[in-house]
């Protein structure tokens, strides 16, 4: 006869975490029940509404007792045709974040190395770390911005195996400068570093490190179609490189990883340029009325090319601000205790009416 165990009993151990482990900190971004819901970088917008009626009517189609397209071939086919690149240079994943730990489980690992430039996006050192890589990193500039001699030391210093550059960085909003991208390249090559760029805002951007992929650079670029595409409830990303790269990313995933919905999303959304154009315009020019309108405040507001902007409080704790928003039922992201972003808060662009209810709360929690 089977006894059940007394949980009580001093015998009893329970399975032991990976040492590695055991003091990591989960990432969280609060999800509250608010009125204005700016802390997340999502699309204030949904889809398009053909766009909606379109994935509808392919649903109806789907056989969904069956797995899907393992390769996602249909899928990867369509954003290949977007940057003129093929199927084989581009790995689909759920959401960006997934493409990069895949990433770090074919490149990383134990005995490899990581290199971030804080403050930047907190899941490249998350997602490092869960998958046994070490994680080394520098500061940027004092005005966030980072340069070759940054780089340069860490590479010297470190020889990282994986290096991480986020542009538009997340959560400062600034471009790294023109030429940047290819000195990584070269300080990296010697010893065989891969350079991760990060373009997960890039659509918001002017620039992007996409027209420098080839076969023979070790380089790949991460986007989503979160932002931009407005399907963050999708959780559908993309990364683009090298042939040879996309073939091991390929080993790591697990099978079927892509669902058939999340495919034929994706698919469909890319018939949406134009409208996903439109959308990207509205944001920037939000995105400018909204930094002009923090200027005449008493916050420091740092120039932004992603869809949200960074800005300091001055004439009290962040904290405080954060809490008097949320008091009024806007939720914005606190930075204020992350290194580096001492009494920083980062703000989503909106809607006109959302950020217009965003200013007049910040207004009066400020006086």
């Amino acid at each position: 006869m089977w006894t059940v165990a007394d949980p009580t009993d001093p015998i009893r151990q329970e399975p032991r975490v990976r040492t590695d482990l055991a003091l990591l900190a989960g990432y969280h971004s609060p999800q509250v029940d608010v009125d204005v819901r700016l802390n997340t970088n999502e699309a204030a917008q949904p889809p398009p509404q053909a766009f909606t009626a379109d994935l509808q009517a392919a649903l109806a189609g789907l056989t969904l007792n069956r797995y899907p397209d393992r390769g996602a071939v249909r899928l990867r086919t369509a954003i290949g045709d977007r940057y003129g690149m093929n199927v084989s240079q581009v790995f689909a994943a759920n959401g960006s974040n997934e493409a990069i730990q895949a990433l770090l489980l074919a490149y990383g690992g134990a005995g490899r190395t990581a290199a971030v430039f804080e403050p930047t996006y907190a899941m490249h050192s998350q997602i490092a770390r869960i998958t046994g890589t070490r994680v080394v990193g520098t500061a940027r500039r004092q005005d966030f911005s980072l340069d070759e001699g940054l780089l340069g030391e860490l590479v010297a210093a470190e020889r990282p195996d994986v290096m991480f550059m986020c542009s538009p960085n997340n959560p400062t909003g600034l471009v790294d400068p023109d030429g940047l991208v290819l000195a990584a390249l070269e300080m990296l090559a010697p010893h065989g570093g891969l350079l991760v760029v990060d373009e997960a805002y890039g659509q918001f951007s002017q620039s992007s490190a996409v027209d420098l992929l080839s076969e023979d650079r070790s380089l790949v670029v991460s986007r989503t179609f979160s932002k931009t595409w407005a399907m963050a409830g999708l959780r559908l990303g993309y990364l683009l490189g090298p042939t040879w790269c996309v073939t091991e990313l390929e080993k790591v995933a697990l099978p079927y990883h892509l669902d058939a919905i999340k495919q034929e999303a994706g698919t469909l959304a890319l018939a949406y340029g134009e409208e996903m154009q439109k959308h990207v315009g509205t944001i920037v020019a939000e995105r400018q009325r909204l930094s002009a309108l923090l200027s005449e405040l008493p916050v420091t507001v740092w120039p932004s090319q992603a869809n949200f902007v960074l800005f300091r409080p001055e004439t009290m704790p962040a904290s405080r601000v954060w809490e008097g928003l949320l008091e009024r039922s806007v939720l914005v992201r606190d930075f204020s205790s992350a290194e580096g972003l001492d009494g920083c808060l980062r703000v989503t662009i909106g809607t006109q009416s959302e950020d217009d209810r965003f200013l007049v709360a910040l207004r009066e929690v400020l006086s």
